[in-house]
């Protein structure tokens, strides 16, 4: 990246809205390499400023936002582009993601009616962004490939290879495992590919303003097939989604798809599977490489939603025929042991975020140890609050689920307890951040480590990510069993 002059957007801004610029702030970077500015105007109206070397990935995005744009989908407004096209202006959406709006209002795993309907909305918008590949679009434009094709797809199954099993310490016949990654090519270009394939349809890549959802970082699109964008968005790790909301989420695709094209319901969900299993491995190569080579600890975070995603196909038996190999490999991976702090390596101590352990155990299996090697951090004890796992229909259930949620709700001292418990952690958390301690650990605890721990848990975590966004938050359930 080469050095940014902050001076070319700043004139831009009062060019293109005839009045003085009071400020512009850089927006932190997440995993882009773009940089992006707000700017503020004298009369208190905002704008973004982008900055971006690679001119071809820029070309892509002014394209698809103009086409997007004819086509009635929600995209931000291209207001202007400097001459040699590394610097752009953007009206300004905020900083709502749905991914925020998520983690703020959902109630343990269950979603408010809120979030549903922000997620219909953006699910009714995706068949019209993906039928822009039957409406004249121009892939010549695309970037960096024209097509998902099998020379894209090689690339992704690659970078789950090199970045992520090997760095697992998983040993595999390289043979065997490339005969399987042929295999599911070869089931995956069986299906229509003249689509526009968005690449990225994930929560943190869709804004929510004027309570409307709006699409950004598409530049990496390009033709492909239907089916992987609605995989991204449902399989998205760190959003966790129930297993019965993506279901109850792929019908209304489905049903919305239906408007548009024909549609056979009985394979579309057998191949849908497939891509999300590509999906997911290419997701699983971005946490390698970003978190172990870039130190990125923040995509660390997402691999054991990631294994969770992948329990489930296997247990599901969801996966395509005859990649035997592969799912071995799939298989082992979820044994392996993904400590947070470490990642496979040393913590990065040029990160001074405060990081705070969140999770939930079971006293028959001993207190937790502290990863980070500081002594320890809170231990609250839930066994003096009601207990669901007396009740023979919670039995298989975990503190995740909705029926225990309303069950744990339905006692005034689950109320008491739980604002006690973010009462600690706020002033722990404000003492820490202020003495510039990067390490803090709780620990909720109960009989098995099932229900009212892991309730306790994801209540402490839901709480923290909502009221300190700039700190590092890791939710982990050691011995919960479902």
């Amino acid at each position: 990246m080469l050095p940014i002059d902050t001076d070319i957007l700043l004139k831009m801004a009062e060019n293109h809205c005839h009045q003085t610029v009071r400020r512009i702030e850089k927006i932190p970077q997440s995993g882009s390499v773009r940089l992006y500015f707000r700017i503020y105007l004298e009369d208190e109206t905002t704008l973004m400023g982008v900055f971006n070397d690679d001119v071809s990935e820029n070309r892509a995005f002014f394209e698809y936002t103009r086409f997007f744009a004819s086509q009635g989908v929600n995209v931000p407004q291209l207001l202007t582009i400097h001459e040699n096209e590394k610097y752009y202006l953007l009206n300004d959406l905020g900083n709502e993601t749905l991914f925020s709006f998520l983690t703020r209002h959902r109630n343990g795993q269950q979603l408010t009616p809120e979030i549903i309907d922000f997620y219909k909305k953006t699910i009714t918008q995706l068949p019209l962004i993906q039928l822009s590949g039957r409406k004249g679009f121009d892939f010549s434009k695309a970037y960096p490939r024209a097509a998902f094709d099998r020379q894209s797809m090689q690339w992704d199954l690659n970078y789950f290879k090199y970045y992520f099993v090997k760095l697992a310490k998983i040993t595999f016949d390289e043979q065997k495992l490339e005969d399987d990654f042929q295999t599911l090519m070869n089931f995956l270009l069986q299906c229509e590919d003249d689509f526009f394939l968005y690449r990225d349809f994930q929560s943190r890549n869709i804004m929510i303003h004027q309570n409307q959802v709006y699409f950004i970082d598409y530049q990496g699109g390009r033709k492909g097939s239907y089916f992987y964008d609605i995989a991204s968005l449902l399989f998205d790790g760190k959003a966790d989604l129930s297993f019965e909301d993506r279901e109850n989420f792929l019908d209304f695709y489905l049903s919305e798809l239906q408007k548009h094209i024909t549609v056979d319901t009985k394979l579309f969900r057998k191949r849908f599977y497939a891509f999300a299993l590509i999906r997911i491995m290419q997701a699983m190569g971005a946490y390698g490489y970003r978190g172990y080579f870039e130190k990125k600890s923040h995509f660390l975070q997402s691999i054991p939603f990631a294994m969770t995603n992948i329990k489930y196909l296997i247990a599901e038996d969801r996966l395509p025929e005859d990649i035997n190999y592969l799912k071995n490999i799939l298989y082992q991976l979820t044994l392996v042991d993904w400590t947070f702090y470490t990642g496979g390596k040393a913590p990065d101590k040029n990160d001074t975020r405060l990081k705070v352990l969140v999770q939930s155990f079971s006293y028959k299996k001993g207190i937790p140890q502290d990863p980070s090697e500081n002594g320890g951090g809170f231990v609250f004890d839930c066994r003096s609050l009601p207990n669901p796992g007396r009740e023979p229909q919670y039995r298989t259930f975990t503190g995740k689920d909705a029926c225990v949620i309303d069950y744990m709700n339905n006692y005034a001292e689950t109320e008491r307890f739980a604002n006690l418990l973010n009462d600690i952690m706020d002033g722990a958390v404000d003492n820490y951040i202020e003495r510039g301690f990067t390490h803090l650990m709780a620990s909720c605890g109960c009989t098995g480590g099932q229900h009212r721990s892991v309730f306790f848990a994801e209540s402490i975590a839901r709480h923290l990510k909502g009221k300190y966004p700039d700190i590092v938050v890791e939710l982990r359930h050691r011995d919960c069993p479902y």
